[in-house]
């Protein structure tokens, strides 16, 4: 076998020199595999949402052109980077060959069942067929091959429950890690698309850590899951607005909070525009979260300094150390939060 990158630089096309992620192409033959890669077989690819979102309204809600649209995507890149969003999301699959450099070096042997939590922005992956595509939650069901880099992360999916569940959970799993390492007791927080996959786990998480002294609000956007949150109780206030006009928003946390706005406010949208909702619900000596891949760090970054907001604004990094296993763990927690993941996406 040939001798690999850590990063999986040797993958890289052009431009020479740069890593997967940002190259424009990649090199996704998956006939032969370096020292030190994992060759997966594909089953099923859980897109990013802002990535789908756009792919969906781009084809018009067409499953067809959907396809159409992936397999180019996948033929130009050799790796699923929306051109748009530049976001991509991850799979499930399993391990059929290992590189001879990572024998005794990994914990993963040849017929394990993973999910990959590295961005399939710089995945070397080929779709042979798409086979199912399902708008509601994401994903694309698809025979393909894809590889995993020596310095890729995963979580091998757990024997207690489906796998299409804990798909659904770890491909937002920095969303309710980074949440606990955020929230205090006490904290009034606000999470932004609270109706949603991230935003259920959110939620949740935010309670915990905040606390009966603290507050946690929900901003949904349909009734419909307004309604499901509202059910679930894991918020003190949920209420339904457009996060894209932050006036309105702004009014209503005032009125929730006495004037005082939140400690941290956590945006899991997978639309644009919501960056100054999040910063003006936030106190100056506050927190903002943006998971969302849909973000515009400029517009955040400007629109606070124009509206002389002294928020703190973290990038949504997807991986915090542990989040596999504390996203999985909150579906054990809670029978509630399980039975509305496994009603949706399982």
């Amino acid at each position: 076998m040939k001798k690999g990158n850590k990063y999986g630089v040797h993958r890289v096309i052009e431009p020479k020199g740069v890593l997967p992620q940002p190259a424009n192409k990649i090199d996704n033959n998956m006939d032969e595999i370096y020292d030190n890669e994992i060759l997966i077989d594909v089953q099923t690819l859980n897109i990013d949402s802002a990535s789908f979102t756009q792919i969906e309204h781009q084809a018009n809600g067409d499953k067809a052109k959907i396809a159409e649209i992936m397999l180019d995507i996948v033929a130009k890149q050799g790796k699923h980077r929306n051109p748009v969003t530049g976001s991509g999301g991850m799979l499930l699959g399993t391990v059929e060959k290992i590189g001879d450099a990572l024998i005794g070096k990994t914990d993963l042997k040849v017929g394990d069942k993973i999910a990959t939590l590295v961005s399939l922005s710089l995945t070397p992956l080929r779709i042979d067929k798409i086979k199912d595509i399902r708008p509601d939650i994401d994903q694309v069901d698809i025979d393909g091959k894809a590889i995993l880099f020596e310095s890729g992360i995963y979580a091998k999916i757990p024997a207690d429950m489906p796998a299409n569940l804990a798909l659904s959970a770890l491909d937002v799993a920095g969303a309710p890690a980074q949440t606990a390492k955020l929230v205090k007791p006490g904290d009034t927080v606000l999470i932004i698309g609270a109706g949603g996959k991230s935003g259920m786990l959110c939620c949740y998480e935010a309670k915990k850590r905040a606390g009966v002294t603290g507050k946690v609000i929900g901003l949904c956007h349909s009734e419909k899951s307004t309604k499901r949150l509202q059910d679930l109780g894991f918020c003190d206030y949920v209420f339904s607005a457009d996060a894209t006009q932050p006036v309105p928003v702004l009014e209503k946390i005032e009125e929730l909070t006495g004037g005082q706005m939140c400690d941290v406010t956590i945006n899991n949208v997978n639309i644009t525009d919501t960056e100054m909702t999040s910063i003006l619900c936030t106190k100056d000596t506050g927190v903002v979260y943006f998971f969302s891949m849909a973000t515009s760090f400029t517009k955040a970054a400007l629109g606070a300094e124009g509206v002389g907001s002294d928020v703190t604004m973290i990038v949504g990094n997807g991986y915090t150390r542990g989040h596999a296993e504390i996203t999985l763990q909150l579906l054990r927690e809670s029978d509630k939060l399980r039975k509305v993941f496994e009603e949706l996406y399982a």
